[in-house]
């Protein structure tokens, strides 16, 4: 599985950005598919994971009701619309496939992308 995000970029405080994860390969519906991000200096964390199917959705605390988690499994892509920023969630997105029942831990994934660059100015 080849992963590769975009959609990334500079953004105010309060904008919105929507960043997509491409997935090459003819079993992406079968992968739980996450969003990690890392800001400078910090670990990564976890920010959103989408069944297979779509129909369970997790979030971390600091993102409900701002971020949302989507996916098309016949273009093989996830989405992470992201509103309402703050300049603390500057960071470098990444998507990530895994097969196990842990979605919130980055050490459940096995397949990641390359990452998106989001800044957000104050």
């Amino acid at each position: 599985v080849q992963l590769q995000a975009f959609g990334g970029g500079l953004v105010q405080a309060g904008g919105s950005l929507r960043l997509s994860c491409a997935s090459s390969g003819r079993t992406f519906s079968s992968y739980t598919m996450g969003w990690f991000r890392q800001a400078p200096g910090k670990e990564r964390e976890f920010v959103a994971a989408i069944s297979g199917s779509g129909v369970s959705k997790y979030y971390a605390d600091s993102e409900k009701g701002r971020f949302t988690i989507s996916r098309d499994n016949a273009k093989n892509t996830v989405y992470l619309r992201m509103n309402s920023l703050k300049p603390e969630d500057t960071a470098a997105y990444y998507c990530a496939a895994t097969a196990r029942r842990t979605y919130y831990s980055d050490r459940s994934y096995d397949y990641w992308g390359q990452g998106t660059l989001v800044t957000v100015s104050s």
